[in-house]
């Protein structure tokens, strides 16, 4: 039933107030008659009060609530479906991008909308604390997408205001400074965790002289933002790739107990002593391919085995297959968890390269001092030179044999004659005769 009905010949409207259907009475004069009734009924429904004149008893339209709502609209956009200049909204598809628009900060009227954001390829440079914060808040954003925007500082309560946040990407940005509470606000209560699910921080290696500034390590900063305050415990993927890692910090961790998939790839680790994997009982990938790894020593790889559902990725590392490397081909040959094992080889000593791990036997495996021919041949050129060098300097001596016979001599004689004379005032002070005849003598 329509908002608004009236008799046969007159206008009806459908109860959006957009689709109208116009009839003419049977026998009227002309059309124009009801065209102004149309138009009466139109501005009625949209909620102006009138009263109708003519044959028929008078009748009095109140605005309903419906109607003046959507005066309300008509009269102006919603704040929701803006979308700012410098950008691409699609309504449709949630999504914003703002994509390589140079631009220096986040822009302030994003529509409420929004669930996907790119701001990929700006010069953001700083992410200040409430960077995101809007009245009313974005609370459907979900992926949030910063790539390649040269961020260098992400201070703290970046993220806050964002209940819906799930997938973070700051891949691509020099990070020189990330604050401990980035991810987790000024509130380090464990009771507020942090809603994100996918936290990609690829290639966020900054320059070394930035580095060198604040005198800390890079591996610290990132580790101190992971586990400060529990916020990211219920985060389940985590991309650290492309680092240039040369370690992995002992606790780093030690607060993310629900991670499933973890990306380590091409760094430059040279071992996973320090770093333990004991609590992350949920973990289903943990890719390794690309890194400087040796061997995984027994610890590593009993961690690793108490893994129910891990699959281990560990290709293009630079094995080395000497005595140390026994207890992880032993473990490759039983285990069923990493992935490609038959593609692993040897990449050092010589005349171990590029052997299969899963072909070699314990007699195989010895740790002779063998050096590679070319740091023989190093060592060889070096003892050269030093032999050289020491024979020139032998023979200069020689040559030279009088003249530094004689200046040994100078040196003892004057060696002497300086010692004689401490002797003879100390034999002065020792004796008060001495002294008070030196004193008259003076006088």
């Amino acid at each position: 039933m329509g908002i608004y009905s009236v008799g046969r010949g007159e206008p009806r409207l459908g109860a959006s107030g957009l689709g109208t259907r116009y009839r003419s009475a049977p026998g009227s004069r002309s059309g124009s008659t009801d065209w102004r009734q149309y138009q009466e009924a139109r501005r009625c429904h949209l909620g102006r009060r009138w009263k109708r004149s003519g044959r028929r008893s008078a009748e009095t339209c109140v605005p309903t609530r419906l109607s003046f709502l959507g005066s309300a609209v008509s009269a102006q956009p919603p704040l929701s479906s803006q979308c700012p200049p410098m950008c691409e909204c699609s309504e449709a598809a949630r999504t914003v991008k703002c994509v390589n628009r140079n631009l220096t900060e986040v822009p302030a009227d994003l529509p409420l909308y929004v669930r996907n954001l790119f701001l990929t390829g700006n010069h953001l440079a700083v992410l200040p604390a409430g960077a995101f914060a809007r009245r009313p808040p974005l609370a459907e954003l979900a992926a949030l997408n910063l790539s390649g925007s040269r961020l260098v500082e992400v201070h703290a309560g970046a993220f806050d205001h964002l209940p819906s946040l799930r997938q973070l990407d700051l891949s691509h940005n020099p990070l020189a400074n990330i604050s401990p509470f980035a991810f987790s606000g000024n509130n380090t209560s464990a009771s507020v965790p942090s809603p994100l699910d996918e936290l990609i921080l690829n290639h966020i290696v900054p320059p070394a002289d930035q580095l060198l500034k604040q005198n800390r390590s890079f591996q610290g900063m990132v580790a101190a933002a992971l586990r400060t305050g529990h916020a990211l415990r219920e985060l389940r993927s985590l991309d650290l790739g492309s680092n240039q890692f040369l370690y992995l910090p002992r606790d780093v961790l030690a607060q993310l107990p629900s991670l499933r998939h973890l990306d380590l790839r091409n760094n430059s680790l040279v071992s996973l002593t320090y770093v333990s994997f004991r609590n992350l009982t949920y973990l289903e990938s943990l890719h390794l391919e690309d890194n400087a790894l040796k061997v995984l020593h027994n610890g590593t790889l009993a961690e690793l085995q108490g893994l129910a559902h891990v699959r281990l990725f560990l290709d293009n590392n630079p094995w080395v297959c000497d005595c140390h490397m026994a207890d992880m081909v032993d473990w490759l040959k039983e285990t069923e968890i990493v992935q490609g094992k038959a593609r692993l080889t040897c990449a050092f000593p010589e005349k171990m390269r590029n052997r299969v791990l899963l072909e070699l036997n314990s007699s195989d495996l010895d740790c002779d001092p063998i050096l590679p021919p070319s740091l023989q041949t190093s060592y060889v050129f070096l003892g050269i030179v030093l032999a050289l060098i020491g024979a020139i300097f032998l023979l200069v001596l020689y040559l030279n044999r009088k003249g530094i016979k004689k200046w040994m001599h100078n040196i003892r004689d004057a060696c002497r004659d300086h010692m004689e004379g401490y002797h003879y005032r100390y034999e002065i002070n020792a004796d008060p005769r001495l002294t008070n005849l030196s004193s008259n003598s003076d006088v």
